[in-house]
C-alpha cells in the first residue's frame, strides 16, 4: 500500500478509451469555465460503486468520521454517500470536499486521474483540485481491480489520517492568512526569555510576569481566542496536576476579565516532549463559576520546564465559541503553543 499526495497538475487525457459511451458523467469536468464549489470542507462527498460501499462503507465510514474531544466528543467530518450517475450525485459533486473511490476502469474516476497527470499505482490514495468545481478538494483512492474490498480494508485507517492531517494543515493555513508578528516574537524572546509564533491579529499585554495575548475578532461575545504565559522559578521538584490547575486559578483570578473554573469530569493529559523540552498538558473544560453568566468551552493548559533558566513555564489557552465546532480553534491555539521556546539563561 501507499500513500502519497499530488499537487495539482494540468489535465492530462489518459489512453484506453475508458470514457465510451460514458461522456455523459464528464461535462462539468471538461467545462473551463468551472462553477465555484459550494457547502463546507468537513463534509465528505463520497463516491463509490453501490455494491462495494455496501460492503466497505461500514468500516470506512468510522475511520473518516473521527471524532476528537473538545467539549463533547465533535465529528471532524461526516460521510454522505453518492451513487455515481444519478441525479443527486450530479448536485452533489459540485460540494467542496470529495472522494472518489474506484479502479482506473470506473468512469468517475476519469476526470480525477486525468487532473492527477502521472501513472498510479494501485492501490494509492492521490489528492488534486477543482475537477468538477473551482475551490474544491478531490481525494482519490485508486484501488487494485479484482480485488477492491480488500485493498480499500487496508487503505481505511491511512485515508483517515490523511483526512485529519488535512484538517489540520487547512486549520493552520487559514490562522497564518495573517501573517505572524515578527516583531513580537523578537521582543519576548530578547526581553521575556520565551518566544512564540502568533498571528498578528492578537492583541498582546504585559501585567507583571503574565503575558496575555488575545483574538476576539470578530465580535467577543461570539468568538474568543486567548492564551497567557508565565511562569515560576525555581523549578519545584513535586509538581503534578493539582499544583498546575491552582496555578492556573491564581492566572485566572488575578489576570483575565472573568472567572473561570475547570470542569474536571473528562480529562485528557500527560506528559509530553514540547521542542526538546519536558512538558505536561492538561486538556480539559472551563465553565464560568455558578451565579455568573453560563458561558465555557475547552481548554488546554501546560507546564514546560525550561532548565537553563531555572523556570516553569505555564502556558494556558482557552476557547469560547458557542454554538461553533471547536476543533479547529483547538488546532489553531495548540500550534500557536506549541511553537513555545526558551531563549536564552
Amino acid at each position: 500500500m501507499r500513500s502519497r499526495i499530488l499537487a495539482m497538475v494540468p489535465a492530462r487525457r489518459r489512453g484506453g478509451g475508458l470514457l465510451a459511451g460514458l461522456a455523459m458523467l464528464l461535462p462539468v469536468a471538461a467545462c473551463e469555465n468551472r462553477p465555484l464549489a459550494m457547502g463546507d470542507f468537513n463534509s465528505i462527498i463520497t463516491t463509490a460503486a453501490p455494491a462495494l460501499w455496501g460492503e466497505v462503507g461500514g468500516d470506512l465510514v468510522p475511520a473518516l468520521e473521527r471524532t476528537v474531544f473538545t467539549v463533547r466528543d465533535e465529528k471532524i467530518f461526516t460521510v454522505t454517500p453518492a451513487e455515481p450517475g444519478t441525479d443527486d450525485w450530479f448536485k452533489l459533486r459540485m460540494l467542496k470536499q470529495q472522494l472518489v473511490i474506484g479502479t482506473e476502469a470506473d468512469p468517475w474516476m476519469t476526470p480525477v486521474l486525468e487532473k492527477v497527470g502521472e501513472p498510479v499505482a494501485a492501490p494509492e490514495i492521490a489528492h488534486v483540485e477543482d475537477v468538477w468545481a473551482r475551490g474544491q478538494v478531490v481525494t482519490a483512492v485508486v484501488l487494485e481491480e479484482g480485488n477492491e474490498v480488500e485493498s480499500l480494508r487496508e487503505l481505511a485507517a491511512a485515508l483517515g489520517d490523511t483526512y485529519v492531517d488535512w484538517f489540520r494543515s487547512r486549520s493552520v493555513a487559514r490562522m497564518f492568512v495573517t501573517d505572524p508578528d515578527t516583531v513580537m516574537s523578537r521582543e519576548l524572546a530578547e526581553k521575556h526569555g520565551f518566544s512564540l509564533l502568533v498571528p498578528a491579529v492578537y492583541r498582546y499585554e504585559a501585567t507583571d510576569s503574565v503575558h496575555v495575548f488575545r483574538n476576539d475578532n470578530p465580535d467577543s461575545s461570539e468568538l474568543i481566542r486567548q492564551f497567557a504565559v508565565t511562569w515560576q522559578s525555581p523549578i519545584q521538584p513535586d509538581f503534578g496536576t493539582e499544583e498546575l490547575l491552582a496555578w492556573r486559578a491564581r492566572t485566572v483570578d488575578g489576570y483575565y476579565d472573568y472567572p473561570q473554573v475547570v470542569n474536571s469530569e473528562r480529562v485528557i493529559e500527560g506528559p509530553e516532549t514540547l521542542n526538546g523540552l519536558q512538558a505536561y498538558s492538561y486538556q480539559a473544560v472551563w465553565e464560568n463559576p455558578p451565579g455568573e453568566y453560563p458561558a465555557g468551552g475547552p481548554l488546554i493548559v501546560r507546564a514546560v520546564d525550561c532548565p537553563e533558566q531555572g523556570r516553569r513555564y505555564l502556558v494556558d489557552a482557552w476557547l469560547y465559541a458557542p454554538g461553533r465546532d471547536k476543533y479547529e480553534y483547538m488546532v489553531q491555539l495548540d500550534e500557536i503553543t506549541s511553537s513555545f521556546r526558551c531563549t536564552g539563561p
